[in-house]
């Protein structure tokens, strides 16, 4: 399969001059499984845009199914999964959203749309030429009720509903065949409430907080892992060092030859060892990939997304940190962003995961909640990718970032990803 190429350098697909940015990020929505279910696309304005200031409302839902679609795609943002897009009032009576085919979208609508005929007619109509629809934050009694016939997801908010509600919402809500969404789901307690309630999909970061670490020691898989990833980086490694560490594993060595051989670098010659990949391609590219298979093979028994969310923050750190003034030049960003769910890979406090890797002293205080420039980008990042557009351009500010940044690195950043996952699947 043809991807393009890995860029080593923020890009995306310009729109059209004079359109401003759309900040657009992506929540997960996970199954029974702990596996991903589809995202819901978070979205407002870029910031100091004013020409919607109202949050996503009327033309924030018409921009982002324009403008971030556009400049993404679809398949980038959702990773080829189910597609939650929220749809305001008048979006909706304008039938917007049709310009996407059916397939893969979920046209969720906002808890303060009326239910009036016209609502209906338009719920129907999409209905009938295939779409799926979610009703937002449902609540016993609201406006939406009337909307049930034609909804196919209710999404309940667990923090909002009373406890005593609940299950009884969401038994009298299943009867009518209507899968369950959870929102809010942020422990593991919270989990097995609405699980054993009957719900079927949840959204929170409940998998991105440790339940409880591992006593004793490590497993052997683990640590192998773990200590191939402090080789890997390893300041002033050569390139022999590297690519005696990267044979240790037969894993590594064939990924980083079928990534080298792949159509995304379009190399004339084919690449038949790790000591060519490594001049061809680039010591720093093959490192970060090798560190990436690293931290997904320290991975078992935690959701994938877990991993995908290491790598998503890895490249947006690394972008970022590329721009700020506070910070030096060549620090270790990428590794800031792939170990700040270390703990939680791991089963292990962060102090004592990060004890035998190699990190500056900035990016091991960061990760360990230190106030730094370099935990303020971490945590430009991590509000970002949870839709909190303001908190991320406040951490930016004091990580030496231009928040007007964060757009196009988030963007970058899901491109890479993407074409990183589809030139290993090639």
């Amino acid at each position: 399969m043809a991807t393009s190429h890995l860029p080593d350098r923020m890009s995306t697909t310009p729109l059209p001059e004079g359109t401003p940015q759309v900040c657009v990020a992506r929540q997960p929505i996970m199954d029974l499984k702990n596996q991903v279910f589809g995202y819901e696309l978070l979205y407002r304005a870029a910031f100091g845009d004013t020409s919607w200031a109202g949050g996503p409302g009327d033309q924030a839902s018409a921009r982002v199914l324009n403008d971030a679609l556009l400049s993404l795609g679809l398949e980038t943002l959702t990773s080829g999964k189910f597609a939650f897009l929220n749809v305001s009032h008048q979006v909706l009576l304008q039938d917007v959203v049709t310009v996407l085919p059916p397939e893969g979208i979920v046209v969720e609508l906002l808890e303060n749309i009326p239910a009036t005929p016209e609502v209906e007619d338009a719920c129907r109509s999409l209905q009938k030429r295939g779409y799926a629809i979610a009703l937002d934050d449902f609540t016993p009694g609201c406006p939406a009720e009337a909307l049930l016939p034609y909804a196919k997801y209710v999404k309940i908010d667990l923090l909002s509903t009373p406890p005593d509600q609940f299950a009884p919402l969401a038994s009298r809500l299943l009867k009518s065949k209507l899968r369950l969404l959870a929102e809010k789901v942020e422990t593991a307690e919270a989990l097995k409430i609405a699980s054993q309630a009957g719900c079927t999909l949840f959204q929170g970061y409940y998998f991105c907080k440790p339940t409880t670490y591992a006593r004793g020691t490590m497993a052997p898989r683990k640590l192998a892992y773990l200590r191939l990833l402090a080789a890997l980086n390893r300041p002033n490694v050569t390139v022999g060092s590297l690519e005696e560490i990267i044979k240790q594993d037969a894993s590594f060595s064939y990924r980083v030859l079928r990534s080298a051989n792949s159509a995304a670098f379009g190399l004339r010659q084919t690449v038949r060892s790790i000591h060519e990949a490594l001049i061809l391609i680039g010591q720093d590219r093959v490192r970060k990939w090798a560190s990436i298979w690293a931290m997904a093979g320290m991975s078992d028994g935690v959701t994938p997304e877990l991993v995908n969310i290491t790598i998503l923050r890895a490249r947006c750190c690394e972008l970022l940190g590329q721009s700020s003034t506070l910070t030096q030049e060549g620090s270790d960003h990428f590794l800031l962003g792939l170990c700040s769910l270390l703990d939680v890979i791991l089963g292990k406090p962060m102090n004592l995961a990060l004890e035998d890797l190699p990190l500056s002293t900035e990016t091991r205080a960061a990760l360990l909640g230190g106030d730094n420039p370099e935990r303020h980008i971490l945590d430009a990042v991590t509000a970002y990718e949870r839709g909190a557009f303001e908190a991320a351009a406040n951490a930016a500010a004091h990580g030496g970032v231009d928040a007007d940044m964060l757009p196009d690195a988030y963007a970058s950043a899901l491109k890479w990803v993407w074409s990183l996952a589809r030139s290993q699947a090639a």
